[in-house]
């Protein structure tokens, strides 16, 4: 086995303890790797399957990328409980703990900015779906009714033009939403919407934001969403968090 790094999340004045019964991606305890007051989660992997090589081919594995994302995630959640955190980029991987040492100290102011900035706040995420018109026009009336050619012509405008007016409605109500939604914020983001494949929604996602919200704002955060749901009615909206700040966290440690 040739040991590896792998690198979960940096907090500042991270105690030993805080990571204790914590397992990382390969099963391995998690421990911290500390350069002055910023320190490191970190757990052990093995390179023959987490090197550079091992991880280009696993990271196109689905059942593998799944499972490294899960055991990554519920680390950093479990620090985020208690600590502001910078979560890693998924499979950050180092060889040894030199070089967390080393990426501690190059990118020390980078990281107790991000740190500052999230601190006592957590991610919240709103989706927002709209359901196309499902149900074809009525049948023009009048003279054109009679000919199949421009009847059709006819229907089609009317499909065209009606697609046109629920798309145009999305698009208001996602940005009035996204924007009431921001100015409540610490900060935001909007992310591409997500295809029907990964939102598992047959809706059309209109809105994809994430929002960082100071945590003692959690309870009026969540009624705001629930007053544009209702303000939207013709529009779905699912609120997801807390989470850690995966979207506001714009340094990303990474191993040279």
């Amino acid at each position: 086995m040739r040991d590896g790094v792998w690198l979960h999340a940096v907090a500042r004045d991270l105690e030993p303890g805080a990571v204790d019964g914590l397992a990382g991606v390969a099963g391995g305890a998690v421990r911290t790797v500390a350069a002055g007051a910023l320190a490191a989660a970190v757990c052990p992997v093995d390179l023959a399957e987490f090197g550079e090589e091992a991880l280009r081919r696993n990271l196109e594995d689905l059942a593998w990328l799944d499972r490294a994302a899960r055991a990554h995630h519920a680390v950093v959640a479990a620090l985020a409980r208690e600590h502001a955190v910078v979560p890693a980029r998924l499979a950050t991987v180092y060889h040894d703990d030199a070089g967390v040492r080393e990426m501690l100290r190059q990118r020390r102011e980078e990281l107790e900015a991000v740190l500052d900035r999230v601190g006592g706040r957590a991610e919240w995420g709103v989706k927002m779906y709209a359901e196309p018109p499902a149900s074809p026009p009525d049948e023009p009336n009048g003279p054109a009714a009679g000919r199949p050619g421009t009847a059709y012509l006819e229907r089609r405008r009317a499909r065209l033009t009606a697609d046109d007016v629920w798309r145009q409605r999305a698009a208001e109500g996602a940005e009035a939403t996204h924007q009431a939604l921001a100015a409540d914020a610490a900060a935001a983001r909007r992310h591409p919407p997500q295809d029907h494949r990964l939102s598992g929604r047959s809706e059309t996602m209109v809105l994809n934001g994430a929002y960082l919200v100071d945590r003692s704002r959690a309870g009026p955060f969540a009624d705001l969403v629930a007053a544009q749901a209702a303000r939207h009615a013709e529009l779905r909206l699912e609120l997801t968090g807390p989470w850690p700040p995966y979207s506001f966290t714009s340094t990303e440690p990474a191993p040279p």
